[in-house]
């Protein structure tokens, strides 16, 4: 059938809203706007924190970039694309998440202005790739490589990433950082090519209430918030001999609901005996390989119990799976799913395993495990805030000293670098020419936003601040940067001991370039219709700005 005139031709679904050309576009870079603005006053030594407080009422205190994106819940689908690079850039290098998002934020803020001036985005876009390929070989040229032998280069490393966490302040920052070095040197592994393998995920972070900050401490070992399942057995059990269990030592029960009818009192005796034959055979089949230590994920009969505690054996149960994991690689046992397969080879060996009080509570520490490179930082605090902030601190301490290890060159903290590449970028910017110069030159001055924040946080005038490294810079001082404990310009950050590894600038600018220029890309954004709610009493209305396209921070 033919379509007259004026009937209305339906492509979308019913209620799809659909934002195109230079509007989806000014949507999406006032998402990614608000978002940075947001995350601004968190950046530097001197970042103010933020107080996220869930739907539950749960609080989270933290200045950390990538936590603050995860626990908000962001509707705007190019306020969550940023999300996603915040996230990536903390799995990938665990440092600068909170600078990726501002930058991004503002590239697109200065690419918002070449739009007004009738620039393509496409145009955009290539200045954009143009610069940050620049920006990166600007970085290889101007980087030192550093001796990651010593010790007080790596410390220096450590105290730059916690000099804006809430542990980098306090009488705690030496044995946080004392901690930190140690743990990363066991660990890490040279290679033949000069650098070094670092798998962090044998450092376990273990956290425990009470005390303070300055009781924690790092354990060559392994510790599980976990305690002895039976009052008779040993609480120490030197060259430990470690079963690792993923099976019951219980007897298993019927899936099917299954009755069982006693018509005599002598076949619930029998019944009784039965389980606990079985139960004496799978710990004489543990005593038989000589074990005298075992850990499992999943439960243990208190009949067991009573017979691992005659034979003089250390149990525990209900054990997390990456704990268990983390004990079999540190030990060197193969996790058993069944007893039936054990052997003495899969037994793991440890010098010591012992229960040990710990504030109000009991903890299992194996130490002198058969792989040395397997550590556990026991951290204390007073209360759970705190601890899950120093854990996150922890965690970026851990990252930054791997990433120097990755590739051992540092570049100058306090915004020098940025300044620097700015610079350099503007010259370059003149070689290209056209339209693409002013995308190159709006991309330098969007690294520019890093130095005018710190300077901003520190309480100094952020234009003269600019132009004074400006006139550092162009005087040959690659490194001159923002001192902001102190609020003053510095000539050289490396001199006080202001250092960044390179790899995390380099992730930095990319995420953040990568970032913009997807946003940039998108000139439709066609959104579904909600799903429908139920049907509203009388006198409600739908709850403002919850339809697509809006964006709501909550």
């Amino acid at each position: 059938m033919a379509v007259g005139p004026g009937v209305p031709v339906l492509i979308l679904k019913e209620g799809t809203q659909r934002t195109y050309g230079r509007d989806a576009l000014r949507s999406n870079i006032l998402a990614a706007k608000v978002l940075a603005e947001l995350l601004k006053t968190s950046l530097g030594p001197r970042g103010l924190d933020k107080m996220l407080v869930d739907a539950f009422g749960d609080i989270v205190v933290t200045n950390d970039g990538a936590t603050i994106v995860k626990e908000m819940e962001v509707q705007h689908p190019a306020a969550k694309l940023l999300v996603e690079v915040a996230k990536a850039q903390d799995s990938e290098v665990g440092d600068g998440t909170t600078s990726v998002v501002v930058l991004s934020g503002t590239m697109l803020e200065k690419a918002e202005k070449l739009l007004d001036e009738s620039i393509h985005p496409t145009i955009i876009m290539s200045g954009y790739i143009k610069a940050l390929h620049k920006a990166l070989e600007i970085l290889d040229q101007i980087a030192e490589p550093i001796n990651v032998e010593d010790d007080d280069v790596l410390r220096r490393i450590v105290e730059t990433t916690l000099s804006s966490k809430i542990v980098g302040h306090g009488p705690e920052k030496e044995k946080i950082i004392e901690m930190v070095i140690e743990a990363i040197k066991t660990i890490a592994e040279k290679q033949p090519d000069g650098t070094y393998k670092v798998d962090l995920d044998n450092v376990k972070i273990e956290k425990k209430k009470g005390g303070s900050l300055l009781d924690s401490k790092l354990v060559r070992g392994v510790v599980i918030d976990k305690e002895v399942v039976h009052p008779g057995m040993p609480r120490r059990v030197e060259n430990a001999k470690i079963l690792v269990l993923d099976a019951p030592l219980e007897i298993q029960k019927p899936d099917l609901t299954t009755k069982i009818r006693v018509t005599d009192i002598d076949q619930l005796d029998k019944f009784l005996e039965e389980e606990t034959k079985l139960l004496k055979e799978m710990v004489d089949k543990i005593v038989s390989v000589g074990a005298n230590v075992v850990v499992t994920q999943k439960g243990i009969d208190e009949v067991a119990q009573h017979f691992l505690a005659k034979r003089g054996i250390l149990a525990v149960r209900r054990v997390k799976r990456s704990d268990i994991e983390k004990i079999a690689k540190a030990t060197g046992a193969k996790i058993i799913t069944s007893l039936r397969d054990l052997k003495e080879d899969y037994l793991g060996h440890a010098e010591l395993v012992e229960e040990r009080k710990v504030g109000e509570d009991k903890m299992i520490f194996i130490e002198g495990a058969k792989n040395p490179k397997s550590v556990t930082i026991l951290l204390r605090g007073a209360n759970d805030m705190l601890l899950d902030e120093a854990e996150r601190n922890v965690l970026d301490a851990l990252h930054s000293l791997r990433n120097i290890l990755r590739e051992p060159k540092i570049v100058g903290g306090g915004g020098a670098i940025e300044i620097e590449l700015a610079e350099r970028l503007r010259d370059y910017a003149r070689t290209v020419g056209g339209k693409e110069q002013m995308a190159i030159e709006a991309y330098a001055e969007a690294l520019e936003v890093i130095p005018t924040v710190l300077a901003e946080s520190a309480g100094m005038d952020a234009l003269d601040t600019l132009l004074q490294l400006k006139a550092m810079h162009n005087q040959g001082h690659k490194f001159a940067g923002i001192n902001v404990i102190e609020g003053k310009v510095e000539e050289d950050m490396t001199k006080i001991n202001v250092y960044e590894p390179i790899i995390v600038k380099k992730q930095v600018i990319k995420s953040a370039s990568e970032a913009a220029i997807s946003l940039l890309k998108i000139d439709d954004v066609i959104a579904a219709a909600p799903p429908k709610k139920e049907s509203k009493g009388k006198g409600e209305e739908e709850e403002e700005g919850s339809g697509p396209g809006s964006f709501n921070f909550e």
